[in-house]
């Protein structure tokens, strides 16, 4: 893993949700996602974290879970999200970044991460720390953008695009925006303490064209048709995997949940409404119901 802090994808006043998933053709996407989840998520659950949660549009989909908390680095697609999920006990939105995760070892039974990977620079040093808040046995959810698709191979053969999809190395085709090799992924998800079990092969069919002109519960069909190739061959342009947590992890004891992610201290203070940390005496907002761990550069 790098020393130095790699860069956030900050989604802070985006109206992604409305422009990309409302108003931008996915409901294709939308309902093959839900599907997968379906299949590989735990019928239910006690503390499910729920990695670049932006404005909820998954959170409904983990109805077996006693709580679940919303992480991502951008305030406002929280306040999106609680707006559409409300403010209870169920639900706890934290604002921070992956790579200083602020959470104790051990704590979650259930972690997912969707649409979230592609932009990390520095995968493998993410998904560490993910497992480091997981118990042994935590199931993990990953979904990722897979470089080797049909039609990025396509393409490659008909030189419409430089790069190999047949190459491990990741592809930035924006900025922090990355599609990965499967190879790639297995191997970060081996060395941060994963066992993977499953893989579905997902969005086959994410072409405006075939989008247009096929009904959209046909697509759906056939996507879910042909999911469980994903466990073969992976030629989707999504791939989502489901692995468990390995090693030696002590479940979090009764009353521990979150850490400073500055000095890792796990004894933080509530003080009107902010969190104080009781090892380097930083000060954690609490912003309109959302604990706000973000580490602002001086």
């Amino acid at each position: 893993m790098k020393d130095s802090q790699p860069p956030i994808c900050n989604y802070e006043g985006s109206d992604y949700q409305t422009s990309f998933w409302a108003l931008g053709g996915r409901q294709y996407e939308d309902q093959v996602e839900d599907i997968a989840l379906r299949r590989l998520l735990p019928v239910q659950g006690d503390l499910l974290l729920e990695l670049g949660a932006g404005a909820g549009r998954n959170t409904q989909r983990y109805v077996g879970f006693k709580q679940v908390v919303l992480l991502d680095y951008s305030l406002t697609q929280l306040m999106q999200a609680m707006q559409r999920l409300g403010q209870n006990q169920r639900y706890i939105y934290v604002a921070a970044d992956i790579y200083k995760l602020p959470f104790v070892d051990g704590l979650f039974d259930t972690a997912t991460m969707i649409r979230t990977l592609h932009h990390m620079a520095d995968p493998q040093a993410a998904l560490h720390q993910v497992r480091q808040t997981l118990q042994t046995g935590a199931v993990f959810i990953l979904e990722y953008a897979n470089k080797q698709n049909l039609k990025a191979i396509l393409r490659y053969f008909l030189k419409r695009q430089s790069w190999s999809p047949f190459s491990q190395q990741s592809v930035e085709f924006e900025k922090l925006n990355f599609d990965f090799h499967p190879t790639m992924v297995h191997n970060w998800l081996s060395s941060s303490g994963f066992s993977l079990e499953h893989q579905l092969a997902v969005s086959y069919f994410r072409l405006a064209a075939l989008k247009e002109h096929i009904p959209l519960n046909l697509l759906t069909r056939l996507d879910a048709i042909l999911q469980p190739t994903g466990n073969w061959f992976q030629l989707s342009p999504s791939v989502f995997t489901r692995s468990h947590a390995i090693g030696d992890t002590r479940k979090a004891s009764n009353g521990m949940f979150f850490k400073c992610p500055i000095c890792t201290a796990d004894i933080l203070k509530p003080h009107i409404a902010s969190l104080i940390c009781q090892g380097c005496s930083h000060e954690w907002p609490i912003r309109e119901g959302i604990f706000d761990f973000r580490i602002v550069a001086d």
